[in-house]
């Protein structure tokens, strides 16, 4: 495994560190305690069962959901990040900002505004 130090757990916000390692793709990075639990949940007929039915949020006090939202923001600006690496990844390999809009699903400009490094990345049309 590889330590993320810098990224957290986007299950338990857990941050990564050398102590503490992540493994991941895709955005989502993972400790090692998480893949302890899910795995043991995933193997052990009683827990998977209890598992099963309500979110855990749907128990949480309101004290409780508040004091995870900082852990859910912190998640998503995490995969807002790696959504910019993997945008830099594809303008390195010169893949135009029109390809990466149509694959997303918006123009070339909302492409642009939206990963454009400032002072870094400004072509248009490459």
């Amino acid at each position: 495994m590889v330590a993320r130090e810098g990224k957290i757990c986007s299950f338990c916000a857990t941050p990564g560190s050398r102590d503490l390692q992540l493994v991941g793709g895709l955005g989502a990075q993972v400790c090692e305690t998480c893949i302890d639990d899910f795995h043991a949940l995933l193997h052990d007929p009683e827990k998977r069962a209890a598992s099963k039915g309500a979110f855990p949020w749907e128990a949480m006090s309101d004290a409780e959901v508040l004091a995870t939202l900082p852990q859910i923001m912190a998640s998503a600006e995490q995969n807002n990040a790696f959504a910019h690496e993997w945008v830099d990844l594809l303008r390195e390999r010169n893949i135009s900002w029109a390809e990466i809009g149509r694959t997303l699903g918006v123009s070339r400009q909302a492409a642009w505004e939206r990963f454009a490094r400032k002072g870094g990345d400004k072509s248009e049309t490459a």
